[in-house]
């Protein structure tokens, strides 16, 4: 806090300091506020260089579990107040530590590291934040874009399921893993090729059956929000219905085809069944597809096409 000036008994209050507006002191109390940033950036530094120096991607395991106390995926609320508490007592033992100077540090950093801006740390953004960059190879699962499309999301599951058992193994999840190196252009050994699945495979295999399921694949790739729960077509007026199916169905039909296929139909028939049962497995959604093409694929080619899912869903549209 700048001091009060002596020669203004009753100060103006501006930004982070009771003065006069002068350009001169504006310009100083500015100059406080960003000596007193960076030297929260310094702390944090610190902290990074003394707490996780050397730190591997078992360890970094260990932090995330203590961390994510309720096991939801993120780190939130009383569980990220926690975290930044016991990043400053570290650095600082025996120093009081205030819950102002918690949030502060708290704000600082979550405004450069928290990615998606919704006020919580996913596994990928904490990683970015205490891994060395050699260790971080939860960095591949970063995107320019975020996952926002079931479509894209069921192309890689139906890649990596490789003998259709309804789950990922870690055979399969390690070759999933091995060609987001060979995209990434990183050098990794054998050896740690295995350490990583390993790590993977005790993140995300939330009931340790050895194997990962749809859920447990949509947690690692951060899959948004379901695209359908923005609508409600039931409680909605004829011309409304027809609106957003025209919305819909543009989203899954990600080919441009004109007809739902293959990845297009297991993203709609996901979502769908999300919306009514929000965790579902391969071999649910495996008999749902079947099911909605049974009543859907009218000529029998194994798509939907765009008339056709109209017709099931009770909406007329043009032809």
């Amino acid at each position: 806090m700048c001091r009060q000036a002596a020669h203004d008994p009753a100060p103006r209050r501006w930004g982070y300091c009771c003065l006069p507006k002068t350009k001169e002191i504006q310009y100083y109390c500015e100059e406080q506020h960003r000596a007193a940033s960076a030297s929260d950036s310094a702390l944090f530094a610190r902290i990074m260089d003394i707490e996780f120096d050397n730190l591997n991607a078992g360890d970094f395991l260990l932090i995330w579990r203590r961390f994510d106390a309720d096991d939801n995926g993120y780190i939130e609320g009383k569980e990220l107040d926690d975290f930044f508490r016991h990043m400053m007592m570290k650095l600082r033992p025996g120093e009081e530590i205030t819950e102002d100077k918690v949030q502060q540090l708290k704000r600082r950093f979550m405004s450069a590291y928290d990615l998606t801006a919704d006020g919580r740390l996913q596994i990928h953004e904490l990683a970015n934040m205490i891994l060395p960059e050699d260790e971080n190879f939860l960095l591949l699962f970063r995107r320019e874009t975020p996952l926002d499309n079931s479509v894209e999301f069921m192309k890689i599951w139906r890649k990596y399921d490789m003998d259709r058992s309804g789950f990922i193994s870690a055979v399969e999840l390690k070759s999933f893993l091995k060609d987001l190196i060979v995209q990434h252009k990183k050098a990794v050994s054998p050896r740690k090729l295995d350490k990583y699945t390993e790590t993977m495979m005790n993140i995300f295999d939330r009931n340790k059956d050895g194997q990962l399921d749809l859920n447990d694949l949509a947690r690692i790739l951060a899959l948004q929000e379901n695209f359908l729960l923005q609508f409600k077509i039931d409680a909605s007026s004829q011309e409304e219905r027809k609106r957003d199916f025209e919305k819909i169905f543009a989203h899954y039909d990600v080919s441009k085809t004109g007809a739902l296929e293959g990845p297009e139909v297991d993203g709609f028939v996901k979502d769908m069944m999300e919306l009514v049962k929000p965790s579902i497995g391969a071999t649910d959604l495996d008999k749902f597809r079947q099911v909605l093409l049974c009543h859907c694929d009218m000529n029998r080619d194994g798509k939907i096409q765009k008339s056709e899912l109209a017709l099931c869903l009770g909406i007329k549209v043009k032809p």
